[in-house]
């Protein structure tokens, strides 16, 4: 039955949570199965949550041309939904593009995913600092962007337990993907150590 869909759906949900991205992906081959046997009952909306959330275990996973397939079905496809995630899959589009070292389309594709979120009143703190970055990295030397981006952990590591900010982190956890760097680990194993430091937290209080 199409409840599978809502398993499969949960299910990623908690590979996203914990960072065991490489693990999710293992789903999607079931869920691109069901969504196609179910089309009729799966509303759009749900087929839009599904694109974002495997993308993001692709990019989680290192697998960006993968991610940026499953984020062209959101940013190619209609816009009457969802303008929050149209606005994150632009930004999780560009982050992927900026990991393949695409920078001669980055400069350009920051100015129109910046005007997209702006027009749509979409940009919290984390995503102006972003911006800020990816504009402040270009021609940056490799030596030179550590530094860059331990300020740019500076500025926003503070609004991770900012309730205003949690809607960015729910969809883009930018601040992992930062610390990922600064710290030479996988996004994975960044998450990973959240997810068992909250779990540690939850457990002594109760």
């Amino acid at each position: 039955t199409h409840t599978s869909i809502y398993i499969n759906s949960a299910r990623i949900h908690q590979h996203l949570m914990k960072g065991t991205f490489s693990e999710g992906l293992k789903l999607v081959p079931v869920i691109e199965k069901n969504l196609e046997e179910y089309a009729l009952y799966v509303d759009r909306h749900r087929i839009l949550v599904f694109n974002y959330k495997i993308a993001t275990l692709y990019f989680g996973a290192g697998q960006y041309e993968s991610a940026i397939d499953y984020l062209q079905r959101i940013i190619n496809g209609p816009m009457d939904l969802r303008i929050d995630l149209q606005c994150y899959a632009r930004l999780l589009h560009l982050m992927a593009h900026y990991e393949l070292g695409n920078y001669d389309i980055i400069e350009s594709l920051t100015k129109s995913v910046y005007r997209f979120m702006a027009k749509m009143k979409n940009l919290t703190v984390v995503e102006e600092e972003m911006f800020r970055f990816l504009r402040h990295s270009f021609g940056v030397s490799p030596q030179k962007l550590k530094p860059e981006l331990e300020k740019f952990l500076h500025k926003i590591k503070h609004l991770e337990k900012n309730r205003f900010e949690t809607r960015s982190f729910a969809y883009l956890d930018v601040i992992s993907w930062v610390e990922s760097k600064v710290y030479g680990k996988s996004m994975g194993e960044i998450i990973f150590e959240k997810y068992k430091k909250s779990k540690k937290r939850k457990y002594k209080k109760s």
